[in-house]
């Protein structure tokens, strides 16, 4: 697994412990064990996690999670240290580096912001340039839902675009903080919006984002 991925998935791993099987988390509905399952499921069991996208499969998926989630709450977390089966492609480094950056470092601050004491964590430079450079690559994708025009900027002034239209809001913060905002987490994400006041509202009022 690549560096980065490994280091999101045990700090995950050891949050889920830390604040048990019933603590909330940033995702709406879900406590620290339906997390979890979340987590276990999307890696281990392929013929249920296309439902994460397929709306065809939603209701396979819900009766996967409902198995795992009924699992002692150790033994998803132990699944969770130990990393997708033998076999499975997310044990390649490149399907790793693709796809599991964005989903550990996310579901990491699922669970520390959902905590009433939490504070902003030190993301090193290359990191933040990692979770950029795989923002570029999700952005459109991801913020296809988005009510109004959004541009993501980085402080430095570089910029991608999420979604195009009319009225433009720009959000502007960290990589970090962009992908949260950009996946769903707007309301726990550290960015400034600038655009018309109208717009901004409409943004924040419209679709959520995310997938």
């Amino acid at each position: 697994m690549s560096t980065f991925a490994k280091r999101e998935r045990l700090l995950l791993a050891d949050l889920l412990e830390t604040a048990g099987p019933d603590a909330p988390t940033l995702c709406e509905g879900w406590a620290a064990r339906d997390l979890a399952a979340h987590v276990v499921v999307r890696e281990r069991r392929p013929d249920a996690a296309g439902g994460i996208l397929i709306k065809q499969l939603a209701s396979r998926l819900d009766r996967v999670m409902e198995e795992f989630a009924a699992k002692p709450y150790e033994e998803l977390i132990q699944l969770i240290r130990t990393g997708p089966p033998r076999f499975s492609p997310f044990q390649l480094k490149q399907i790793d580096e693709a796809s599991n950056i964005i989903e550990f470092y996310v579901h990491t601050e699922d669970v520390r912001r959902a905590q009433p004491d939490w504070s902003p964590r030190p993301l090193d430079p290359v990191f933040q340039d990692a979770l950029w450079s795989r923002l570029e690559r999700t952005a459109r994708l991801t913020g296809r839902g988005a009510a109004t025009g959004l541009v993501l900027r980085r402080p430095d002034g570089r910029t991608v675009v999420a979604n195009r239209g009319t009225p433009v809001v720009t959000a502007t913060g960290e990589p970090s903080e962009l992908l949260l905002f950009l996946y769903g987490r707007q309301s726990a994400a550290t960015v400034d919006l600038e655009g018309e006041e109208n717009a901004i509202e409409q943004l924040r009022a419209g679709k959520q984002l995310g997938i």
